[in-house]
């Protein structure tokens, strides 16, 4: 029988081979630098006896290099060369990537088998893949730089350095960033994570328990209290932004909108946060915001965790601040000062608007501590609005039924994960013959 023919090496192939020789190499220079230390070690071992006699005879190799021979201290001062050793070459000084072996170069997206598509935003496209080496299972995020013009795209240069600056179990870890063939294909590595809270609050059979709305208020808090405290403002918090594994454990992702900020704050764009749960201030045209816009944010996300529906789903801009002015009724000059001088004021009807709050009547069920967090998270004055830090410390998460623990989470199927919902078989009820009586 003859033999089959070669197989034709494709790209992982050529990955394989790159990482083998890439360990020989480091192997040979391990190699290299351990007989170094021991020559350094020897020679300074030496006794002043033998050092002399290793001196003169260093001294006529050093003469016959000018005859042809071979130069050991060419490089670096004069070099002590004992009996029955070898003489060694001269160093060259580093240059380039050897003078910095902290900058190394991306691994190629190659090394991760792709598996699923999760979904496509404005900003990338998420995959669902596995390591090949580990076998861990990972989101990539390719990011789209098709239509770039001005090099990496800044949204992803402040995601990877926010995320990498602001380690945290509530907020979701960049392992690397991995290249494919071309300049357009970048890919950001991060932890994979069953579900996002807005897929899982439309799909769950039964809503959130008390308890276990507390456990996710405390980690989203917890989260935004660590970027705050860092001087970094997320300006897109919402339900689909908020990543949720099945032990329960919340991640707040996608910082593409993120930035960092001082004092005094700078410029910062308008249009940031997405519609539903964008803060007034942006709604009226400030020119300056604080981290004050992530806590409205946080208000209307605890909202939606007890409603199970988007708490001020606004059609517009007019439609958005209409819908805030329903729940928390007209902004007077006392409870936000200078709002009426904002460029924006003028195109909202705020005289029209009722001048009565409906939060206790949308939020019946919630207890009077609740009630009150919510209505600190959703103040129009963004001065008088509370921070994160002092939300994490409020009696609500402290009076009964206490935040339960996260481990003690339910799991759900994952969309993201090419998980299904089973339904179990059950027989059918009785069928009612022909012609026979009713069932009474």
């Amino acid at each position: 029988m003859s033999a089959p023919p070669p197989r034709k090496k494709s790209k992982w192939d050529k990955e394989d081979e790159q990482d083998r020789a890439a360990a020989e190499l480091d192997r040979k220079r391990a190699a290299v630098a351990a007989r170094l230390a021991r020559e350094k070690d020897l020679a300074g071992r030496e006794p002043a006896s033998s050092r002399g006699s290793s001196a003169a005879l260093a001294s006529p190799l050093r003469n016959g290099a000018a005859d042809g021979g071979s130069d050991a201290g060419s490089a670096g001062g004069s070099r002590r060369v004992t009996p029955g050793q070898p003489v060694p070459r001269a160093r060259r000084p580093k240059r380039g990537r050897a003078a910095h072996p902290l900058l190394d170069s991306c691994r190629s997206v190659y090394s991760y088998e792709r598996l699923n598509e999760i979904e496509e935003g404005s900003y990338g496209i998420v995959f669902r893949a596995r390591c090949k080496s580990t076998g861990d299972i990972v989101a990539l995020k390719k990011l789209k730089m098709d239509k770039e013009k001005n090099g990496f795209p800044i949204t992803s240069l402040r995601e990877i350095q926010t995320l990498m600056s602001v380690p945290h179990e509530n907020i979701v870890r960049v392992r690397e960033v991995v290249v494919g063939d071309t300049l357009t294909q970048v890919f950001i590595v991060m932890d994979f994570v069953e579900h996002d809270l807005k897929t899982l609050l439309a799909n769950m059979p039964t809503p959130f328990l008390a308890s276990e709305i507390k456990t996710l208020m405390l980690q989203l808090l917890s989260a935004m209290a660590a970027c705050h405290d860092n001087w970094i403002i997320h300006r897109d918090l919402k339900t689909s932004n908020l990543l949720m594994n099945n032990r329960g454990q919340i991640k707040v992702a996608d910082f593409g909108l993120a930035r960092t900020y001082g004092d005094p704050l700078g410029d910062m764009t308008q249009l940031v946060v997405t519609l539903w749960y964008r803060a007034p201030e942006l709604l009226f045209g400030a020119t300056e915001y604080t981290t004050a816009v992530d806590i409205w944010s946080i208000g209307c996300i605890f909202g939606e965790l007890i409603l199970r529906e988007p708490l001020l789903p606004g059609r517009g801009e007019i439609d958005q601040v209409n819908k805030i002015f329903k729940l928390l009724g007209r902004p007077t000059d006392e409870m936000w000062p200078g709002s009426r001088k904002l460029p924006n004021a003028k195109s909202f009807n705020v005289d029209a608007a009722q001048p009565y709050s409906s939060l206790s009547r949308t939020f019946r069920y919630l207890t009077q501590a609740g009630l009150d967090l919510i209505q600190k998270l959703l103040t129009y004055d963004p001065e008088k609005r509370i921070t994160a830090e002092e939300a994490l410390r409020h009696p609500y998460f402290t009076e009964s039924p206490l935040p339960k623990d996260a481990s003690l989470f339910n799991s759900f199927p994952s969309i993201a994960n090419g998980e299904k919902k089973t339904t179990l078989a059950s027989p059918s009820a009785p069928e009612r013959a022909a012609g026979g009586y009713d069932f009474v």
